[in-house]
């Protein structure tokens, strides 16, 4: 009998420990996820910035908000870096199964943008096609007119051009693409903006970039583009020939702005042998000049055969020996000023009194 109810016991105490472990708590993992960290960090920032959410630990999901709400997993999932264009607090969670949730981090940016010159029109973002392939470019400000005289002369301290029309409003001239570059940079400083261009790893201070960097056309490709900068730039190849042809109000003009060369442009036939003063001719659709005749234009891109396939906001050739001109001049017979003509020099020519340039702006 005792026996028996021994037995008895250890059976209870048996099924008991079975139930009781079947309603125990499951164990959390010991390993927590790694809080993600945002680069640049949170703080205030002139212009756009694009944020790069990392974590330490290997193998995660990041998932983030923008309107100050706490992740979860319905939030964005992070794959590229993020473009904050105004005052923005980001919040951002890591996961990855058998290990605990990463904390939420958190980051807040205060963009302050800079003020656009009167003289810039917003190019809106479009695709179209360079007769190649088809080209998607980003919204950006490009200067209505080519730069001016007086324009060049109050950054760089001097006027370069003569015999070809000599005023305040003429279109700068007799200037090379390291001149242009300079002028930029220059420019950008003097406004408190981010200047686009480096030079080697001298900076962007033009004043800091060593003697002879601008005497020697292969130097050209010691410099180097900030895209994301607030300051002065050169239009790329593909920015200008968007908006010579029109934008996203494209008319498929042979010229910028018209079928009839003469309504638009000065050169060979009309000009005299000089440049005029700038906007002075009808604009094109978005209320641009001269980007038909006047004078040639300094692209910021290195010359060569466009690529095929599409392409998105294409910078130009990888390497080569010259930089892109746009647009035609005074000098040159209608051909060279249509909106598809490519034409390119040495980044040192300075001396034809033909090559101009026009200035962009990045959208925020």
């Amino acid at each position: 009998m005792k026996t028996i109810m021994i037995r008895g016991f250890i059976l209870l105490a048996l099924f008991t420990g079975l139930i009781l472990a079947g309603c125990s708590k499951p164990t959390e993992p010991d390993e927590q996820v790694s809080k993600p960290v945002f680069s640049p960090a949170g703080g205030a920032y002139e212009g756009a910035v694009e944020i790069i959410i990392t974590t330490s630990t290997l193998g995660t999901t990041i998932q983030y908000t923008t309107d100050g709400s706490d992740p979860n997993s319905t939030s964005l999932i992070y794959s590229v870096p993020i473009r904050v264009s105004e005052t923005t607090t980001l919040k951002a969670k890591a996961y990855r199964n058998g290990m605990r949730d990463s904390a939420v981090a958190s980051a807040s940016y205060t963009i302050s943008l800079p003020t656009i010159p009167a003289s810039f029109v917003l190019v809106s973002g479009g695709t179209f096609n360079n007769g190649t392939s088809n080209v998607t470019v980003s919204s950006f400000y490009l200067d209505k007119y080519e730069l001016t005289q007086a324009g060049y002369q109050a950054v760089m301290g001097s006027n370069p051009a003569s015999e070809y029309g000599v005023g305040s409003n003429y279109p700068v001239y007799c200037v090379s693409w390291f001149n242009a570059i300079e002028y930029c940079n220059r420019r950008s400083l003097q406004e408190g903006l981010t200047p686009c261009y480096s030079y080697s790893t001298y900076g962007t201070n033009p004043a800091t970039w060593p003697a002879g960097w601008n005497t020697s056309s292969g130097n050209h490709t010691n410099v180097s583009c900030s895209w994301t900068a607030t300051g002065y730039r050169l239009p790329t190849e593909a920015e200008w020939q968007f908006a010579a042809q029109g934008g996203n109000q494209n008319n498929n003009y042979t010229y910028s702005g018209s079928n009839d060369i003469n309504a638009v442009a000065w050169y060979s036939s009309n000009s005299g042998s000089t440049t005029h003063t700038v906007g002075t001719k009808a604009a094109n659709e978005l209320g641009i000049f001269d980007m038909s005749g006047n004078v040639w234009e300094w692209n910021w891109d290195i010359y060569g055969s466009y690529q095929s396939g599409s392409q998105n906001n294409p910078t130009g050739a990888s390497s080569g020996s010259h930089r892109v001109l746009r647009g035609g001049s005074w000098f040159n017979s209608a051909n060279y000023c249509t909106v598809s003509h490519r034409s390119y020099n040495d980044a040192t020519n300075s001396y034809n009194g033909s090559l101009g340039f026009r200035c962009v702006r990045v959208s925020p």
